[in-house]
């Protein structure tokens, strides 16, 4: 177990170095010229994906039984966007280690 936690927290911190390094790149950089390392891969891969895949259940279990008030508020549509489809799109849409784009989703 102190094993798996130990390899758990070195992946971890090997991913947040490599992200900031990234980060400091030519941010006009576009989404297709991005390569991503592939320790971001395997993080991706192995740890982001299966999380982003049960959020998206999750998200859409809860989108189902808030529906019906989410119609008589008036905001079914939000709700779908927030609890469905931005999961699935993180999950299933970006190229394997490329991180998810929440900045499109913070001006809302």
């Amino acid at each position: 177990m102190k094993i798996k936690l130990h390899l758990v927290i070195v992946i971890a911190l090997f991913m947040s170095v490599n992200t900031n390094a990234a980060e400091q790149e030519d941010s006009s950089m576009s989404s297709s010229q991005y390569k991503p390392t592939a320790e971001q891969m395997i993080f991706d891969g192995l740890i982001y994906r299966p999380l982003s895949l049960a959020g998206t259940l999750i998200g859409t279990g809860l989108f189902i039984v808030t529906l019906p008030f989410s119609l008589i508020g008036g905001n079914a549509d939000v709700a779908a966007e927030r609890l469905v489809k931005e999961p699935a799109s993180a999950t299933f849409d970006r190229c394997l280690g490329c991180q998810p784009d929440y900045s499109s989703h913070n001006s809302r």
